[in-house]
């Protein structure tokens, strides 16, 4: 289990009573993971029959697509409540801002009280004194729970939600889950953005499904990711996109490059085996499939910038369990998944796609990246509309939440070592720096490597500075040094230890070199293990680029 120096509070919710027809009367709520041993604590909650009116008043007014209320949260109880007045134009903003704020209360007194609440009190109270946030992780076990909006639960008037609070990091989870294999970027984000079908299945979502641009939220999503890491010490995002591909196709495409992040943009539909996503005219890909093919190729973050991707399928108005496709890749081992819980509009999508990048090249845990985005969407379309409740992120429970490589996320002795260049050792040395850079218009300009401290090791494991996703290429495969030769100064060589070698091109020709160590000339075209493989470019600049 990957460990984390953050403090964890962890919940869980599941059935605990039955009345006549097996319909739950009471939960149990417990805490699987505190930091501090008398934090284990559980009690039994009997559902409010208040809390269902209210949440029945709140999809009327919110959702798209209002859901039938479950009989589980219908009528439970002794308890009635008159619920929020219907009121008249004049009074909607102030209706629904009121609305909003009592389920979010409501939530939250349901979920944090007694020894929950205490247990919390603590938690939060260890993680003031460390100077850290405090990680909380709810893990719904009863399906007609998850369609609720939990991100919004308040402690109070005047308190920030659960999602949003600056010193909390919250996600939902999933049990009985497939092991984790993860896999951390290092020196850029590789993503894999797929474009699905531009046009839903007629009845497959919603009657009301709209008609994408997808053209045109490809240009937009590129210029994002292009322009997030503009701050000194972002981590460059690469992109490469996919456009309504075969499953053959995606998967292959999924093998040939490492990829960190897998961003769908298209249209979905709820299904019982994961939901379904529309990648082309012949093509319907289910959650169960995608899972698949995302743990194989160790994809760490799944990205739905679709509709109901958070969503349950459901059955004579009861919720299907592990139906949706972000808790369904979780369960078989991806390690996070970011899906809407209902529909959501192109331009808010966007907004929430923008912060989002910009907050995960900086190096924040996926969690907080959540959050900031979902600040973006509460600032820009305001706390009374649904926009900024929509995101639902779920973690895998072995999961730290953080994509880079970053000094909370590793350990001190796994750390790359770094000289910074004004270090009293590093100076006298001219201002060149050598980059390998990607050759061909497919690829993307962020994802060059650069030498640093005078060597840069390449390969297909994790362990080099410069990481090649291909087949041909050995996980330890060559490495470029910079030797200081007293007759012809600062000189830079590559060392050849692969089990296919390495090609060189020079004067229209290229040569293969296997265990041996060649000089490197600025301008230089290399391919690592076959012909086929990707060209890449050896090159010097003086100063900054």
């Amino acid at each position: 289990m990957l460990s984390s120096q953050l403090p964890s509070f962890n919940l869980a919710i599941a059935p605990l009573k039955t009345v006549q027809g097996g319909v739950p009367q009471s939960y149990a709520i417990w805490v699987l993971q505190a930091p501090y041993t008398g934090g284990y604590v559980h009690q039994d909650c009997p559902w409010s029959s208040s809390l269902g009116e209210t949440w029945q008043q709140w999809q009327r007014f919110f959702s798209v697509n209002p859901l039938p209320l479950s009989p589980a949260l219908a009528g439970v109880g002794q308890e009635t409540s008159a619920g929020l007045p219907e009121l008249g134009p004049p009074f909607v903003t102030s209706h629904s801002s009121r609305l909003m704020q009592e389920l979010g209360l409501q939530l939250w007194q349901w979920l944090f009280s007694g020894a929950v609440e205490a247990g919390f009190a603590q938690s939060q109270g260890i993680a003031l004194g460390r100077e850290v946030p405090l990680r909380v992780r709810l893990d719904i076990r009863a399906p007609e729970l998850m369609p609720l909006p939990w991100e919004i639960a308040q402690p109070r008037i005047g308190k920030a939600a659960l999602s949003l609070a600056p010193q909390l990091l919250f996600s939902r989870t999933t049990c009985d889950v497939d092991p984790l294999v993860l896999r951390r970027a290092r020196r850029s984000l590789n993503i894999l953005l797929v474009l699905g079908k531009p046009q839903a299945e007629d009845g497959a979502a919603s009657p009301k499904t709209p008609m994408l641009a997808l053209d045109d939220e490809a240009q937009r999503l590129g210029d994002i990711f292009a322009s997030a890491p503009a701050d000194a010490g972002q981590v460059p995002y690469c992109l490469d996109t996919l456009v309504q591909p075969t499953a053959a196709e995606l998967t292959q495409q999924l093998e040939r490059q490492e990829y960190h992040i897998f961003l769908y943009a298209g249209h979905g539909a709820t299904a019982p085996d994961g939901g379904i996503l529309f990648l082309g005219e012949d093509t319907r890909l289910s959650g169960t499939e995608l899972a698949q093919i995302l743990v194989r190729s160790q994809v760490t973050l799944a990205v739905f910038n679709t509709c109901w991707g958070a969503q349950l399928d459901r059955h004579d108005d009861h919720c299907i369990a592990r139906s949706s496709v972000a808790e369904v890749l979780v369960h078989h081992g991806v390690p996070a998944a970011l899906a809407m819980r209902d529909a959501i509009a192109d331009t808010e999508a966007l907004s929430f796609i923008e912060q989002f990048a910009g907050a995960i090249a900086q190096g924040h845990p996926i969690e907080r990246a959540v959050a900031i985005a979902r600040q973006q969407l509460l600032t820009l379309y305001k706390f009374n509309q649904p926009a900024w409740t929509l995101p639902v992120l779920y973690l895998h429970p072995e999961f730290d939440g953080y994509l880079l490589n970053s000094p909370e996320a590793m350990p001190a002795d796994q750390m790359p070592t770094e000289l910074p260049e004004d270090a009293s050792t590093a100076l006298g040395h001219p201002q060149v720096k050598a980059y390998l850079t990607p050759q061909g218009s497919s690829t993307s300009p962020h994802s060059r490597f650069q030498l640093r401290g005078g060597r840069m090791r390449l390969g297909r494991s994790q362990e080099n500075e410069a990481v090649l996703g291909e087949p041909w290429v050995s996980q330890y495969h060559a490495e470029i040094l910079l030797r200081h030769l007293p007759d012809e100064g600062l000189t830079y060589f590559l060392r050849d230890f692969s089990r296919y070698g390495t090609l060189i091109r020079e004067e229209d020709r290229w040569h293969k070199i296997h265990h041996e160590e060649v000089t490197l000339i600025s301008g230089m075209v290399l391919k690592f293990g076959s012909s086929q493989g990707q060209p890449w470019q050896f090159c010097l600049a003086s100063g900054d680029l």
